[in-house]
């Protein structure tokens, strides 16, 4: 059965949302690249795409892309990738109430709202995709990445939920679990942790100033790093198989440290967790 190949794919601006959004387009997708500033959603129009401005903390933003996108395609759409995030550095006590808000309006309540207004269209075409980019992070947690790190729980939470509530419905959800791929994802944290973040007043003080060496180090900063093309070989199998599955690992990372959740103690776990993280943020 021939697929109708429209897709609204959120965070193009750079790395994996543009690796997808460029791959999709390239086999034949209609992609609806969005990005939240004018100036990258100007850049993607130069590259050939159709674009929406889309600021995921911004519910007034959410409803005009997602109206803009369907008076484009007669009011349908066959998928949606929920991949722009950002992460917030930092130890879980030196994030104020504002800051962990602000990571969950963009990584969780901005994603699902966007998702809550597409849900309809597909109840009503009878089919469609949701595809969720998560994380590694989603399923263990490391040290100074708290609110990144919860974040991504909870969409793994509203995912598998999601699934449930959708079973019978067309419509597959799934979500995609990288480790360590190239981005901009350290530069986008590293301007977040210096805007949020004082380091001066934190027990952490010489922590931070070995993780603000890692987050400015140029190229992978992790063993195993893949490049974003990665990310779309199992984005491309959600949009394209028949059953897709419910979750997708990538990343070596992602494997090894999912296998591990399932079968260590949870002590077990952090001690491995802690081993692993113990030398990422010396100076």
């Amino acid at each position: 059965m021939a697929i109708n190949k429209t897709i609204l794919v959120t965070g193009c601006s750079s790395g994996i949302g543009l690796c997808c959004a460029q791959e999709l387009k390239q086999h034949g997708y209609r992609v609806f690249a969005s990005a939240r500033k004018a100036k990258d959603v100007e850049q993607l129009q130069a590259q050939g795409f159709e674009t929406v401005q889309l600021d995921l903390s911004d519910s007034q933003s959410i409803t005009q892309a997602v109206e803009q996108v369907l008076d484009k395609t007669g009011g349908q759409l066959y998928a949606l990738f929920n991949n722009a995030a950002y992460g917030q550095p930092g130890a879980v006590e030196d994030l104020s109430r504002e800051v962990l808000r602000e990571q969950f309006e963009t990584n969780v309540f901005g994603t699902q709202e966007l998702t809550n207004l597409i849900i309809p269209v597909m109840r009503q075409q009878g089919y469609g995709r949701i595809i969720y980019n998560g994380s590694v992070l989603g399923i263990i947690a490391l040290p100074f990445r708290g609110a990144y790190n919860a974040s991504k729980y909870a969409l793994e939470g509203l995912t598998d939920t999601l699934r449930l509530e959708l079973y019978g419905s067309g419509i597959e959800v799934s979500i995609i679990e990288p480790g360590p791929v190239t981005s901009q994802f350290r530069k986008n944290a590293f301007l977040k942790y210096q805007q949020n973040i004082d380091k001066e007043k934190s027990f952490f003080k010489t922590s931070y100033e070995g993780m603000e060496a890692r987050l400015k180090k140029p190229g992978p900063a992790a063993p195993f790093t893949l490049p974003p093309e990665a990310v779309f070989k199992k984005l491309q199998h959600a949009l394209e198989s028949k059953h897709p599955q419910p979750h997708y690992y990538v990343t070596f990372p992602t494997y090894l440290f999912g296998t591990l959740k399932r079968i260590l103690p949870a002590r077990g776990l952090d001690w491995v967790l802690r081993r692993v993280s113990k030398g990422e943020n010396k100076c």
